[in-house]
């Protein structure tokens, strides 16, 4: 079954049934109203009838005064009048229906000469319409000498009792299909939406990403719709840069593989009696196979963290002698490229907790970066100090730079800001990821021409796990 069929399904059974509770409930209360309120009056008449007759004729004998009572509790009244002596017998009858009948199986007409008041709802035995008689005792000196009865009909109460309910029916059905017109219209505008994300979500499946869901509505469909066409865009993003990444991948592979290839049939063919090539083309080919085993290491660490498979392997660490670890393995290569590497730090670091492996990587890692986009003269500064629990190391260049339209994606996957560099465009992710397994933060500001900075805080006691 649909969502809009379960919706305007549930919406009718709800309706119809407050709609057929409260039509029962209106129903009865009309019914009781009329009716009650006949009986009430019919009561009320009998009542003053009775103390009238306990007042001016408690010393006469009823069967004697019986037509001229029956005149007197008649002139106000336009319900049928009876006196019945307290046998049950009929004296006097209003509408001039014979006496002498017994009254005795009217249930009104027994609980009055028992001396109670006493109603009676049903057919009149002549006309066969349907009545309301209320009976009162008559009584004299606290004994009861008969009964006064009131007799109306409730032929033109049932009428209009009758036209009320088919009233109420009606409003009652009116009201239960305008809640389904309505239900089917609402429905609608949540189905309409719930079909458009359906069908961007098969083409998707069918590889086809360029879809824009249509946003109908300001809720949280269309907030849904949103986050559909933002993930859209985000997974054609991701796929250019994982073909970008590819065709990268593939130059990089080969070109070192060529370089190889070339100088392994060079050595083979003239190095056996010039060692000097010899040696060169063995350097190159070292060179060569450690590009290889970088662009390799960082493939396996994405692989790794993209599917959560990286541990680290925590243990107290010297900051001081790590980063000057670092500033050695890389002072010859700076010195190379005449680029001043300045290592400075604020007084003693502490020893933190963390993975010290890691951490190198990502140092020389964004150290690699700065040399990569540093021209001669230049500058790079690796600051660190200790701020609210935490080491903050800073890696500072005089580099070329980074836009800004360009510096919210350096943190991706396979982006590089020239694709035609050298490199895979995975270092600053898997640095980035690899901090973030620290409970850490990597931020990175940037201006064109005058040079990048990149922030890395630490958590002194290291990741909780």
């Amino acid at each position: 079954m649909s969502i809009q069929k379960r919706l305007v399904g549930s919406y009718l059974v709800v309706i119809t049934l407050t709609v057929l509770i409260l039509e029962v409930f209106l129903i009865l209360s009309v019914r009781y109203y009329y009716f009650h309120n006949i009986e009430r009056v019919l009561m009320n008449q009998a009542e003053l009838s009775a103390s009238f007759f306990e007042q001016y004729f408690a010393e006469e004998d009823l069967e004697q005064q019986s037509e001229r009572l029956l005149q007197g509790f008649a002139y106000h009244s336009d319900a049928q009048v009876q006196i019945i002596h307290p046998s049950g017998r009929l004296l006097q009858d209003s509408t001039g229906f014979s006496s002498r009948i017994t009254m005795t199986q009217y249930a009104d007409v027994q609980s009055a000469i028992s001396g109670e008041p006493g109603t009676w709802r049903g057919k009149d035995s002549l006309t066969q319409e349907a009545v309301l008689s209320v009976s009162y005792p008559l009584e004299a000196h606290h004994v009861t000498v008969g009964a006064v009865r009131f007799v109306t009909s409730l032929k033109a109460t049932i009428t209009t009792v009758n036209q009320i309910t088919v009233l109420l029916i009606g409003v009652g059905v009116l009201v239960i299909a305008i809640v389904t017109v309505l239900g089917l219209f609402l429905s609608g505008t949540i189905t309409k939406s719930i079909k458009d994300l359906k069908k961007a979500a098969d083409r998707m499946t069918d590889g086809d990403f360029s879809i824009h869901v249509h946003k109908r509505y300001r809720d949280e469909l269309g907030s849904l719709a949103d986050t559909f066409n933002m993930m859209a865009s985000r997974i054609v993003k991701s796929e250019k840069l994982k073909n970008d990444f590819i065709s990268s991948v593939s130059h990089e592979l080969r070109t070192p593989l060529t370089s190889i290839k070339g100088w392994v049939i060079t050595l083979k063919s003239n190095g056996a009696g010039n060692k000097e090539l010899f040696h060169e083309g063995l350097e190159i080919i070292e060179s060569e196979s450690d590009r290889l085993g970088r662009m390799l290491n960082e493939l396996l660490d994405f692989s790794k963290l993209d599917s959560g498979r990286i541990a680290l392997h925590i243990a107290p660490v010297n900051v001081t002698e790590l980063l000057n670890h670092i500033g050695r393995q890389l002072a010859p290569r700076a010195a190379r490229q005449g680029i001043a590497l300045d290592l400075e730090a604020d007084g003693i670091l502490p020893v933190i907790q963390a993975d010290e492996n890691r951490l190198k990587q990502v140092l020389i890692n964004l150290i690699d970066n700065s040399l990569k986009f540093t021209d001669t003269p230049g500058r790079i500064t690796v600051h660190a100090t200790t701020k609210q629990k935490h080491v903050v190391i800073t890696v500072t260049d005089t580099g070329s730079g980074i836009s800004e339209e360009k510096l919210a994606n350096v943190l991706q996957k396979f982006y590089k800001e020239d694709p035609h560099a050298p490199g895979s465009g995975l270092g600053l992710a898997i640095s980035d990821q690899i901090v973030k397994l620290h409970h850490g933060e990597l931020r990175i500001s940037s201006k064109i021409d005058i040079g990048t900075k990149v922030q890395i805080s630490l958590p002194i006691e290291g990741p909780e796990f």
